[in-house]
């Protein structure tokens, strides 16, 4: 049997009117970037995330540099970061002239961990990115309650977590900002790069999209030194189809999980918690393993694709070398890199897919 990591094919197969009226609308308009499918979209995104204001960009790394940029964090600041998440969540940080400060996670939940946020705390610390890693919230309650003490800025990094809820509430509406990610292996993805900010302030709003616009808040006239980062119409237009569709998608992936939690035995294969008030929508499905490598060497054999998130942290990649850190600097995550696997997880597994990889993992 072949199973891929992850597959577009059932979803696609799904939505296919869906997703080819959204492009023959967009196309017979003829207005390719901020037009009503824009407009349309951010309207219905913001009401699912329960927030005031969605503002459309090119990508998540957009989507956090624009919210940073925003709130004021340049030069000379410090922005709190966990070590262990995509090297996109740095980068928005250094984009701004601000310097990452890595934090780390829980190894149980891969998130991070708040009890060690404020002894990195300096006099140029102005921000905690907290993010809700492999689509499971962070403990918001003690991140948001660290930056009341501290007066310091929030800005969520939710592209791996569309849809998920810390205490009955969706991620993205408890900082100031929270960045999104529609990369097409996302829980909610588009069909090429695309991303979104959502904010409660509207001045802030305003100023997100006029520096996503070249720092233009009206044609031809640039208050800000702004980028060029807008979601286009036609992929606007294929996420507003999409996302009547999501908390179905987001189910059948915590359908998959559970099986997962509950049938996988291997005593060699530690499994992710599912923290408290926490309802994870499992983006990504990632099991720990000291012989990691063979297990993937084994699982690959059997036709199981499988992937490592993420296999060199942040702080050890030679873009970060001005950093100045070294190996065994942050441990948890250092033994995160080399120990996770990620299994496959995607809306349209069918039940012999997923029982032929827990027998595999069973078996080994």
């Amino acid at each position: 049997m072949k199973i891929p990591f992850v597959s577009f094919v059932p979803i696609e197969k799904e939505l296919n009117i869906d997703l080819t009226e959204a492009f023959n609308r967009v196309l017979t308009r003829s207005w390719y970037i901020q037009g009503l499918e824009n407009e349309a979209f951010e309207r219905v995104f913001a009401e699912y995330i329960g927030a005031k204001y969605c503002i459309g960009v090119g990508n998540g790394l957009d989507a956090l540099m624009l919210a940073l940029k925003a709130l004021g964090i340049g030069n000379g600041d410090e922005v709190i970061v966990p070590s262990n998440t995509y090297i996109a969540t740095a980068l928005a940080v250094t984009y701004t002239g601000a310097k990452p400060v890595f934090v780390e996670p829980f190894i149980s939940t891969f998130n991070l961990n708040p009890a060690r946020i404020e002894e990195k705390i300096t006099e140029k610390t102005k921000a905690i990115m907290p993010v809700h890693l492999y689509g499971q919230a962070c403990e918001m309650d003690s991140v948001m309650e660290i930056a009341r003490k501290y007066g310091l800025k929030v800005i969520e990094d939710c592209a791996q977590a569309h849809g998920a809820t810390y205490k009955g509430k969706k991620i993205g509406t408890f900082g100031d900002a929270a960045g999104f990610s529609f990369y097409p292996g996302k829980n909610l993805g588009a069909l090429g790069d695309a991303g979104a900010v959502v904010v409660n302030n509207k001045e802030l709003a305003d100023k997100i999209r006029a520096l996503g616009n070249y720092g233009s808040d009206y044609k031809y006239h640039h208050v800000y030194k702004g980028n060029n980062s807008r979601l286009d119409e036609l992929q606007a237009a294929f996420l507003a189809a999409k996302l009547p569709y999501l908390d179905k998608m987001n189910n059948e992936r915590r359908r998959i999980a559970n099986r997962y939690l509950n049938e996988i035995k291997n005593p060699k294969v530690v499994l992710p918690t599912v923290a408290e008030n926490m309802v994870p929508v499992w983006h990504i499905f990632g099991i720990r393993c000291k012989e990691r490598d063979a297990l993937e060497v084994y699982l690959n054999k059997r036709g199981i694709s499988t992937n490592k998130h993420y296999p060199i942290p942040i702080h050890l990649q030679e873009c970060y070398r001005d950093l100045g850190y070294k190996k065994g600097d942050f441990p948890i995550a250092e033994e995160i890199s080399q120990t996770e696997l990620s299994l496959p997880m995607y809306y349209g597994m069918t039940d012999d897919e997923i029982d032929y990889v827990i027998e595999s993992i069973n078996d080994m």
